[in-house]
């Protein structure tokens, strides 16, 4: 086990039914790694986020997050994670205040840290115009800006983005991902980002391509295009060969790291 990791996953598998979701997934991320998960609607990363938060426990293998088992100390490693999911958790009818201050109270923090923490989270994220509107008067953008703000309140050490640019328009979906990587570096932050479009993961130190619950890559964009198509394709025509290779022939890549 590595003990330092932010988040280490150890041959975990999930099955529903006759279905493997997930199948033997083993994985480590250290703090300050922006590492991108890849797959395509059913490859197992939906799955693979239930078991992060807690939602369902594997079948077999152990999950730890910053060096807790999450099936024995499940309130230690939860408090150190933050997630963005895909659909929307923030109450449209609240403010912006009133939605980060309860995730606060959730949290346990005092009523001096919830102030100060609210107030220089949106500030950090140009933001503290819009605390008192309702979050339902907020563009889709801004939206996402205050769920990420929220999630970064209770001063996680692993933050999970669950296909958190779904509606986004490009130019949102690329100053999300900015935003995500500078605080990579500034917080220690460890980051899973997972989604099915590409282009949002080269500036990824990781890329780890997941497909029908197996995990067929581990490795940097860079390495990942070299690996598949010589070093002369772009990183999604690497994924697609990957993926349909593994349709074809079975054949599981191997990893990189």
């Amino acid at each position: 086990m590595n003990s330092g990791a932010a988040l280490e996953l150890v041959s975990v598998s999930k099955t529903y039914g006759h279905t493997q979701a997930l199948d033997e997934v083993s994985l480590a991320i250290q703090s300050s790694q922006f590492v991108g998960l890849l797959g395509q609607n059913g490859a197992g990363k939906t799955t693979l986020f239930q078991l992060l938060t807690g939602l369902f426990n594997s079948d077999s293998g152990q999950i730890r997050v910053c060096g807790h088992d999450i099936r024995r100390y499940p309130i230690a490693a939860l408090s150190s994670i933050g997630v963005v999911f895909q659909q929307s958790t923030l109450d449209l009818d609240l403010t912006v205040q009133g939605n980060l201050k309860f995730h606060c109270l959730l949290h346990g923090l005092s009523r001096s840290q919830v102030e100060n923490r609210i107030s220089s989270e949106l500030e950090r994220f140009d933001m503290t115009a819009v605390r008192h509107q309702p979050v339902r008067s907020l563009s889709g953008g801004n939206r996402r800006k205050i769920e990420l703000i929220r999630s970064l309140l209770h001063r996680p050490r692993l933050l999970l983005m669950d296909e958190a640019t779904v509606g986004l328009d490009p130019e949102s979906r690329k100053a999300l991902v900015n935003y995500v990587i500078s605080l990579c570096k500034e917080r220690d932050l460890a980051v899973l980002w997972s989604t099915h479009i590409v282009e949002e993961l080269h500036q990824a130190e990781r890329v780890i391509v997941l497909d029908r619950g197996r995990m067929l890559a581990d490795a940097s964009p860079c390495e990942l295009q070299a690996q598949v198509s010589n070093g002369d394709g772009s990183l999604s025509e690497a994924f697609l060969q990957l993926i349909n290779l593994n349709k074809t022939t079975g054949v599981v890549h191997e990893h990189a790291g």
